[in-house]
């Protein structure tokens, strides 16, 4: 009596599923693309990232405060860590910058796939430098975030100056670029 009721239960439960799947409510609603411009216009009001790096075994993934300029990003990392063996392997890296309310009413992503290069040239370095320390200051970041940058929390945000050893690495050869937000 128990295997046929359970045998019952099996059938109904099948009709039941098959008639769910030509639901919409299973249907996945796929998140609306960001135009270009509302790309460009997210990544300028941030600065905060994840960038995602190809790692031997597994992949690494670590926060960076990063700068927009003239459409690039550019990014200030310490000397020390796992980033920079894996910089230095020449493999692409995925960059992720998001948006959020608090209660996640709307969001926004965009996630950019290149390489990393370190900047050589003294001008962009220092362009880049300075607009770090500015963003940096016009944001009202804690003087706290400067151990992120690898330097005392005493010393300000204007102790960051072209002319201290700072390793500065943007983005470049972007080959894919995604934004998706809220509907």
């Amino acid at each position: 009596m128990l295997f046929w009721k359970l045998e019952k239960l099996d059938i109904i439960l099948q009709q039941n599923l098959v008639s769910l799947c030509s639901c919409d409510c299973l249907k996945p609603k796929k998140l609306p693309q960001m135009s270009r411009k509302e790309i460009e216009q997210l990544i300028k009001e941030q600065f905060l990232c994840r960038i995602a790096f190809c790692g031997k075994k597994n992949p690494y993934i670590a926060p960076f405060q990063y700068v927009f300029i003239n459409g690039e990003l550019y990014f200030h990392f310490t000397k020390y860590g796992k980033k920079i063996s894996l910089l230095e392997e020449g493999k692409s890296v995925s960059v992720e910058i998001e948006a959020y309310t608090q209660d996640l009413d709307k969001y926004s992503f965009v996630t950019l796939t290149g390489e990393l290069a370190f900047v050589t040239n003294p001008e962009e370095r220092a362009l880049a430098i300075r607009k770090i320390v500015e963003v940096a200051q016009k944001k009202g970041l804690s003087e706290n975030f400067l151990t992120a940058h690898g330097f005392p929390t005493e010393k300000g945000w204007n102790y960051l100056t072209p002319d201290k050893p700072i390793l500065i690495v943007k983005l470049k050869n972007i080959t894919e670029q995604i934004g998706l937000q809220s509907p």
